[in-house]
């Protein structure tokens, strides 16, 4: 993001000193990035999901999507208010990730769920530390932040809810890539 290809404005809101201002937008790019990636590898999950659970998950995953959208528009438009120009390139999301593309394709909805439970930790974790991160300098996007993460933090608990055994316990616990909780919650 430099300023000579007119990614950021010259003004921020007020009460915000531009070096704030920009530094939180540059943090939001990258929230943005997430959660477009994530609304996509939901639906790549809703189109590719079987099994005996496959209405259930598949419908499930629908609502995620839409208000996932909503929130990479609020997103980026708290960017735009901020002065810095949000980028929601494709190009650019390959580009600046630090995370790989969702491993699993067409697969049971037990192996898609543990799979997407992995998915929203990490999306939550950085969510959080974005929060952390941008919360002394800009009390109104921490609100934001904070809101979105508590309904990721909802869709995650839906998610789980199908993978929590009699004992409390998660199917895919202790996994560590998607492939490996996939194959535990076979």
């Amino acid at each position: 993001m430099s300023a000579g290809n007119g990614s950021k404005a010259k003004f921020t809101v007020p009460g915000l000193e531009l070096k704030d201002g920009q530094k939180v937008g540059k943090a939001l790019q990258m929230r943005l990035h997430a959660l477009n990636d994530l609304q996509l590898t939901l639906k790549h999950a809703h189109w590719n999901v079987v099994g005996p659970n496959f209405i259930g998950v598949h419908e499930m995953l629908d609502p995620q999507v839409a208000s996932i959208r909503l929130m990479v528009d609020a997103l980026a438009e708290r960017m735009a208010t901020l002065g810095v120009a949000p980028n929601g390139l494709a190009g650019d999301l390959v580009k600046q990730r630090g995370w790989d593309d969702y491993s699993i394709h067409r697969a049971s909805t037990g192996e898609h769920l543990a799979a997407l439970d992995l998915v929203f930790s990490g999306v939550i974790g950085s969510m959080r530390e974005c929060i952390a991160e941008v919360g002394a300098l800009d009390p109104v996007t921490e609100d934001l932040l904070i809101g979105q993460t508590g309904e990721l933090e909802q869709f995650q608990w839906f998610i789980r809810s199908h993978l929590e055994n009699d004992n409390g316990e998660l199917l895919n616990a202790g996994a560590k890539t998607e492939k490996d909780a996939a194959a535990k919650a076979m």
